[in-house]
């Protein structure tokens, strides 16, 4: 049986890498469903949060791959650790005058906001959980939706310790 799962993969930032990475994935033919890279808190190490609809057993013969490939520094299954997951989306919703005010209160009523209007659209910016931003699609398309656009999904397991924090403690031991 198949489950979501949430990699956060530290590598070196360089070129290349996500590539490397990324084809991985491809040639055990997992899908991702999810991707998004940035620096760290380090600037020679870039963050890979992956999200990719697999079996446990399959995906841990991936982690052990990535962690055989020369620029990863560590990968850790957040799936497995209390974590905190976000995404961000921009919806363009048609809001003419009849209808803007009633996107502008489901807009309020989930916490979003507006980012650019025109007479005849808003562009909606959410941040949340993928549940939040399901419900905020689901009450914004009876206004018709024209476009969407979003992040990956980003993660960040909870409590005072980093993966960061980790590596450091590895190479003073």
């Amino acid at each position: 049986m198949s489950e979501m799962h949430t990699l956060s993969v530290l590598v070196e930032n360089k070129p290349g890498v996500l590539t490397r990475v990324a084809a991985l994935f491809a040639r055990r033919s997992f899908n991702i469903r999810s991707l998004a890279v940035g620096e760290t808190e380090v600037p020679e190490i870039s963050r890979i949060t992956v999200v990719v609809d697999a079996e446990t057993h399959p995906l841990e013969q991936v982690t052990k791959q990535l962690n055989k490939l020369v620029n990863v520094i560590k990968v850790v299954d957040l799936s497995a650790v209390p974590s905190v997951r976000r995404q961000l989306v921009l919806f363009k919703v048609h809001a003419d005058e009849k209808r803007r005010t009633g996107v502008l209160q489901i807009v309020d009523l989930f916490r979003a906001h507006v980012v650019d209007v025109t007479p005849d659209s808003v562009v909606i910016e959410a941040v949340g959980d993928n549940e939040k931003v399901n419900a905020l699609l689901a009450a914004l398309e009876p206004y018709g939706i024209r476009e969407i656009v979003q992040s990956g999904s980003l993660a960040i397991g909870r409590g005072p310790r980093s993966i960061t924090d980790q590596l450091k403690e590895k190479d003073r031991g």
